[in-house]
C-alpha cells in the first residue's frame, strides 16, 4: 500500500490548524497510508498549545523558535517524510482535505510524476478571488505554460501532490512562496508527467490572515526561468 505524506507548515493559525487535522482524518482512504507532518513554523499565538494537546492527529511534528519562512517549513517537512507521495496541506483551511481522493486517483490511474490543484476548473465551488491576486495567477501561469509548454490552468494553486523520489529537499533554495514553483518545475524536469484536478477553494482575504503578497509574483516568474534555463 502507498503512502501520502502531507506536510503541514503552520505560522499563527490557532484558528483553524485543529480544523484541518481532524477534517484530514476524516477523509482517510482505506485504500493509502497518511503519514501527517506538521512544522510549526514559530507560531507566537496558540498554535503550538493546540499541536502539543492533540498529538494523535498527526504523525510527526516539527517546531521552530522563530518564523524562517513557508518554504524552509516545507523542506524541513520532506526532509522527514517517508511517503511514496507528497502532498503540501496550508493550515487556514482554503483547501479542503476531502479533494485527497482526487489525487490519489490519479496517481493509481496514471502513475502521474505530479497533480495539481485547479480553482479554475472547480468541481463543487470556489470563493471570489482577490482581482489582483487571480491577475497575477494568470500572468505566472501563463508565462509557465510558454516556458514549459503547458496547458495548466492554474499554476498558483497551493495544493500539489508528487512522487517524492523526484525531489531532493537539499537543493531547494526558495525560503518563501517561489518554493511552491520551484517544486513543480523541479517535478517537470525530472517526471514524465504532470495533471491537473479540480478542487475546491475557500479563499481569506488579507484581514483574515492571508499571507501571500503581489510582489511574490516575481518570486515565481524568476523561478520559472531559473528551473528551466539555469539550474
Amino acid at each position: 500500500m502507498k503512502t501520502l505524506s502531507i506536510i503541514i507548515p503552520v505560522y499563527n493559525e490557532e484558528k483553524t490548524i485543529l480544523k484541518v487535522l481532524e477534517k484530514i482524518k476524516e477523509s482517510k482512504l482505506d485504500s493509502v497510508n497518511y503519514e501527517v507532518i506538521v512544522v510549526n513554523d514559530g507560531s507566537s499565538d496558540s498554535t503550538n498549545k493546540i499541536l502539543s494537546n492533540n498529538e494523535s492527529l498527526y504523525d510527526q511534528y516539527i517546531s521552530y523558535d522563530y518564523n524562517k519562512g513557508k518554504g524552509y517549513a516545507v523542506r524541513s517537512g520532506i526532509k522527514k517524510s517517508i511517503g511514496d507521495y507528497v502532498i503540501i496541506q496550508d493550515a487556514d483551511l482554503e483547501y479542503d482535505p476531502k479533494d485527497y481522493s482526487k489525487f490519489i486517483n490519479v496517481f493509481s490511474k496514471f502513475d502521474a510524476s505530479g497533480i495539481i490543484g485547479s480553482r479554475v476548473i472547480y468541481s463543487e465551488y470556489t470563493k471570489a478571488h482577490n482581482f489582483y491576486n487571480k491577475l497575477g495567477n494568470k500572468l505566472i501561469t501563463l508565462i509557465f505554460n510558454i516556458v514549459y509548454n503547458k496547458t495548466l490552468t492554474d499554476i498558483c494553486c497551493c495544493y500539489f501532490a508528487f512522487k517524492k523520489n523526484l525531489i531532493n529537499p537539499e537543493l531547494l533554495k526558495s525560503e518563501g512562496f517561489s518554493q511552491h514553483i520551484e517544486i513543480i518545475c523541479e517535478v517537470l524536469n525530472k517526471g514524465k508527467n504532470i495533471y491537473e484536478v479540480p478542487v475546491c477553494y475557500n479563499g481569506r482575504t488579507y484581514e483574515e490572515g492571508k499571507k501571500i503578497r503581489f510582489y511574490h509574483v516575481f518570486e515565481m516568474i524568476y523561478q520559472i526561468f531559473k528551473k528551466k534555463f539555469f539550474q
